[in-house]
């Protein structure tokens, strides 16, 4: 693997969601990478967040199994674990254990709740963490109740990059100290940071702690999205005066006195019923050759399958294909050290073809324990 991180070792214990991405970030971006799984775990051919890095079968609970592992985590620079808080320590696979043979080991645990608090014990699911930090109730329009905006904040935004952040942080401390730590991230924690730029609005008198009220949560009628004629819809933001008057003029709305101060709340729901009005005159595609390629800071709101064809993301490559599965290509993009192109998720075979390096994988050992049945090969 080519990238910004070759070199780095990282162990990942598979879970679920925020922490197998931050694992594929590192991979994506030439991190060596071995991913443990369960036993009797299926190849994730299909899964994208598996992606760029081999797996290997292992019995957490088999002595051998743990051991193999506090063995393998001398070597890593980097431990990944999305576990409720005490699981690892009750499989004697905690940061203590594994900081005593590896001091400079940064040790990543990925939760909801976090290590401390008097919800760590319990289980949740990315709604709750950003229903409690107060993200999820700043999404939906005026007047309706929250709508749930996927699992993109508290799992992705506030759960696996500010992991991915942190463990990189961790690294570069280590580099310097040659002491590791341990990378406590709640996605409670993080989605709470991406609410900085709002919670400075409100300091400022400028934004209400109201859904649907604010200019950029569709309050305001320049920052919302519009149905076309031919039931598609275009996304427009011209929060700028400047670019606001170019969307007018384009519209033919420009000499409309209803449109002379685009900061006045009482006009905004009569201009919003004016802008519908307009743009369900014409298609989509009609639409996106008027407004797209200029200052309007208008757009068509395309599907995934549409969004891979489009002009600009495919000449950036922002998509892939590999196996026949379409997927993100790795981002940010670096100009000395650009990635591979991602592979599919593999599991780790016995001819020992695309183990990761700077692990000491003995074969003479690991044989014996696939025929015992402590790990698994493809």
């Amino acid at each position: 693997m080519a990238g910004a991180l070759t070199g780095m070792t990282v162990i990942e214990i598979a879970g679920l969601g925020p922490a197998p991405f931050a694992a594929m970030m590192l991979a994506d971006h030439g991190a060596h990478v071995l991913r443990l799984e369960k036993l009797d775990a299926p190849a994730p051919i299909t899964e994208i967040t598996a992606r760029s890095r081999p797996s290997l079968g292992i019995d957490l609970k088999h002595p051998k199994g743990r051991a193999l592992v506090q063995d393998l985590a001398v070597h890593a620079d980097v431990f990944i674990e999305g576990f409720r808080p005490g699981v690892m320590e009750r499989l004697g696979l905690g940061p203590e254990v594994l900081m005593e043979r590896n001091s400079r080991l940064v040790y990543g645990r990925m939760t909801g709740w976090g290590q401390s608090g008097p919800l760590a014990p319990f289980a949740g699911h990315d709604i709750n963490y950003i229903a409690l930090n107060g993200a999820l109730h700043a999404f939906g329009r005026e007047g309706e109740r929250p709508t749930p905006p996927m699992n993109l904040i508290g799992d992705y935004g506030g759960g696996a990059m500010v992991l991915a952040f942190g463990l990189l942080a961790g690294v570069l401390s280590a580099q310097r100290t040659g002491i590791g730590q341990v990378v406590d991230c709640a996605m409670v924690d993080g989605a709470a940071l991406l609410l900085s730029e709002m919670m400075s609005f409100h300091a400022a008198g400028e934004w209400r702690y109201q859904r649907g009220v604010n200019v950029l949560d569709t309050g305001a009628p320049f920052y919302d999205v519009y149905e076309t004629s031919d039931h598609h819809h275009i996304a427009i933001g011209p929060y700028e005066p400047q670019f606001f008057r170019e969307l007018l003029e384009r519209l033919d709305l420009s000499d409309d006195p209803l449109f002379d101060n685009q900061m006045d709340r009482s006009q905004w729901p009569a201009q919003r019923s004016r802008i519908a009005a307009v743009f369900k005159t014409q298609t989509r595609d009609q639409w996106v050759a008027l407004l797209e390629a200029t200052n309007s800071c208008a757009t068509s709101v395309l599907s995934v399958p549409e969004a891979s064809m489009h002009p600009h993301l495919s000449n950036r490559e922002t998509f892939v294909s590999v196996c026949d599965v379409l997927q993100p290509a790795p981002a940010p993009r670096f100009t000395r050290t650009p990635p591979d192109v991602p592979t599919s998720a593999s599991r780790l075979s016995r001819d020992f073809a695309g183990w990761p390096e700077g692990f000491d994988l003995d074969p003479g050992r690991l044989l014996p324990l696939a025929d015992e049945g402590v790990i698994a090969f493809a």
